[in-house]
């Protein structure tokens, strides 16, 4: 399928995968960053942004979205970089074609399957009724209700829109995204090893790749090195913007 992409800057490609429930605005700073060195790519995946919905939401279906892409924009030789559930379809992209691509980046996402631990989050966005609401801080307050982070509640919140006057909808597919959860959650066991040089960064806060993590991720990319980023969760390019692009651009510029 077409996805819903941006461009910004001009130079070697750089691809960015958002994570589950974001979006290609999540990464309009860094982007902005890296566009004084880069063409960077902002990409909304399916059932994101403004990409279409469809009936499936599986690491394959969103690796051959990416290779279509590739294929329109004629990219190769580039920097693909994903986080959370970007950076497992990132993986997934790799090893299939794994000759497009020159430096690989996975912030914050293991190999590894993951147990359900989102059903807060879609309990609380389920909780919403839309239809009732005037301002986003109508909506900002009631899901407050079961969601206390201020920071994940913005997140979430910047996938409403006005749809209509007065009439706020969801840019991002929730019945589909729960429905589809056990596919999200999955292993990415590859068939063989990659060589790509890859980067992995991992919040210090986050339990996503834990120490005994490391040396399975290390037996399949081979050419693999950990940034560890102090003070930093699962959102480690938000909460540490500038530890997180310095790292980034170290990797990518050497």
């Amino acid at each position: 399928m077409k996805l819903h992409y941006r461009i910004l800057g001009e130079g070697k490609p750089f691809v960015i995968l958002h994570g589950l429930f974001g979006c290609s605005d999540n990464w309009q700073t860094h982007a902005l960053k890296l566009a004084e060195y880069y063409q960077v790519i902002l990409v909304d995946q399916r059932n994101h942004g403004h990409s279409d919905w469809t009936e499936t939401h599986t690491y394959e279906d969103m690796a051959a979205d990416l290779f279509e892409l590739c294929q329109d924009l004629e990219l190769k030789d580039f920097i693909l970089m994903g986080h959370s559930m970007g950076g497992k379809t990132a993986m997934f992209f790799a090893g299939q074609h794994e000759e497009l691509i020159e430096k690989l980046i996975i912030v914050d996402m293991g190999m590894k399957a993951y147990p359900p631990h989102h059903s807060d989050i879609i309990a609380g966005i389920k909780s919403l009724n839309l239809d009732k609401y005037t301002a986003r801080s109508q909506a900002d307050e009631d899901l407050k209700k079961s969601i206390s982070s201020y920071s994940v509640r913005q997140f979430l919140l910047k996938n409403l829109y006005w749809k209509e006057k007065g009439k706020l909808a969801w840019r991002m597919n929730v019945s589909l995204l729960e429905k589809e959860m056990p596919s999200i959650l999955e292993a990415f066991q590859p068939d063989k090893s990659i060589s790509i040089p890859t980067l992995f960064i991992k919040g210090a806060l986050s339990n996503y790749i834990l120490e005994e993590d490391w040396s399975s991720i290390e037996d399949v990319f081979i050419d693999a090195q950990l940034d560890i980023i102090e003070d930093a969760g699962h959102w480690v390019h938000a909460e540490q913007p500038e530890a997180f692009i310095n790292a980034v651009l170290s990797f990518c510029l050497r």
